[in-house]
């Protein structure tokens, strides 16, 4: 952010005390556990080194503009957190700048929302030249809307006397411009990107190998599983968002000799709508796979709404939801974590569908099963070809080799028979040869 000046006030700093408060707006009955969600907060602020000294969720039911919770609900907020010495409150939910303005007064606090927090971990994560300019330009928006509080130097310059429109309202006028100006380059340089991915995309087309895109909740162990498949060493650990930047290694499958998997970032519930529009370009890559393995911590309490989120995201993709869509296979991780009566009912639940394989990415239990039913979905469309080929043509049966997967070879002299099988596409290509 060389080129963007602005010094914003003092962020969220290592070791800071927190108090975690979830507004649950839920009605009974819904999926969305309270104690999960607080759960899951801590580890989005453990995520960037913040101390959760307490928590707490907060029945909502009647929102309020000013401070979105009620007066006594604001006052509780505020006692808790002065009893536990917090410098920190983080609102898990959506807080709009008045809102988290007049918390901050309240609570005597710096008080953050989930948007903001999400994003400070995407900052703090992104590695790759992509990812920080998707975090830069999400984070902008963001900050967007909040300039009379969010930046300190307008606290110099607010307000004129005696003529209208005083110094603070030019500054913040000159400060969105800033933030427009910075925004628009920012989306040119993330269009390059897209291109550049379109053609990256384009070439994998033209080769042989499907591709695989591992997708799930955040920490549901997409990246040991990754590991486990390619033998890389992509980082992972019990920690939300460990991986943001977008992995691909090569992996072999029962009779497919290559394959391209990929790791993405992971999603997770009420995803920042400026992060959706701004890793846009990532979540392309699973636009373009052959196939999708929605990898599931089927022993988190909130599995099931947690896969509602990610097939949500997904649809919104257009990946799911038509003739059209990718197949998808379910992986039912962890079950390592599972007790012997929780694993049974997993097990009689998997047992009903044919697109669920229970495993463990941790202890490699299923990852046997689960290469078996990717192969079959890919090698699906494949038909029986009897092809003869000369036998000096050792190109032609390369080709056979690397495109298709081949049953047999028979034949002597200058002739063979190949019984292969291709793709309609791909048995076009070879006859155009």
């Amino acid at each position: 952010m060389a080129e963007f000046q602005l010094q914003r006030e003092e962020g969220v700093s290592r070791g800071a005390r927190a108090l975690v408060v979830y507004p649950d707006r839920q009605s009974a009955g819904a999926s969305r556990d309270a104690d999960a969600r607080l759960d899951e907060a801590a580890g989005l602020a453990a995520a960037i080194g913040i101390q959760v000294v307490d928590r707490v969720a907060i029945k909502v039911r009647d929102p309020k503009p000013a401070t979105l919770f009620g007066s006594g609900q604001v006052e509780t907020i505020a006692a808790r957190g002065r009893a536990v010495e917090a410098e920190l409150t983080i609102v898990d939910g959506a807080l709009t700048p008045v809102q988290q303005r007049n918390l901050e007064t309240e609570t005597k606090t710096k008080v953050i929302d989930r948007t903001g927090l999400i994003l400070e971990i995407f900052g703090e994560r992104a590695a790759s030249a992509e990812g920080r300019l998707q975090v830069e330009l999400a984070h902008l928006d963001y900050q967007a809307g909040r300039l009379v509080r969010s930046w300190t130097h307008l606290e110099r310059q607010r307000g004129g006397f005696g003529f209208l429109g005083g110094p603070g309202e030019t500054q913040i006028e000159a400060d969105r411009r800033l933030i427009r100006d910075r925004m628009a380059k920012l989306k040119k340089e993330l269009d390059q990107v897209v291109r550049t991915r379109g053609l990256h995309r384009d070439r994998r087309r033209r080769a042989p190998w499907p591709v695989v895109a591992l997708v799930g909740y955040t920490n549901a162990g997409k990246s040991t599983l990754f590991n486990r498949m390619t033998g890389a060493k992509v980082m992972a650990e019990d920690l939300l968002f460990a991986t943001l930047d977008p992995t691909m290694r090569e992996v072999s499958l029962p009779g497919i000799s290559k394959a391209i998997l990929s790791d993405t970032v992971g999603f997770v519930s009420d995803l920042p709508t400026q992060l959706v529009a701004a890793f846009r370009a990532t979540l392309e890559e699973v636009v373009s796979a052959d196939l999708i393995v929605h990898v599931r911590d089927i022993a988190h309490p909130d599995s099931e709404a947690q896969a509602a989120d990610v097939v949500q995201v997904l649809t919104d993709l257009g990946v799911l939801g038509d003739a059209s869509a990718t197949p998808m296979i379910e992986a039912w991780n962890k079950i390592d974590l599972l007790d012997d009566d929780a694993r049974a009912f997993v097990a009689n639940e998997a047992a009903r569908r044919d697109d669920v394989v229970m495993l463990s990415a941790i202890d490699g239990e299923g990852i046997d099963t689960l290469s078996l039913r990717a192969s079959a979905i890919l090698t699906a469309a494949r038909k029986p070809h009897d092809l003869r080929v000369a036998a000096n043509d050792g190109a032609a049966l390369a080709w056979l080799h690397a495109h298709g997967s081949v049953e047999r070879e028979s034949g002597e002299g200058d002739e063979r028979t190949v019984t292969v099988r291709l793709t309609d596409e791909d048995f076009a290509r070879y006859l155009a040869r």
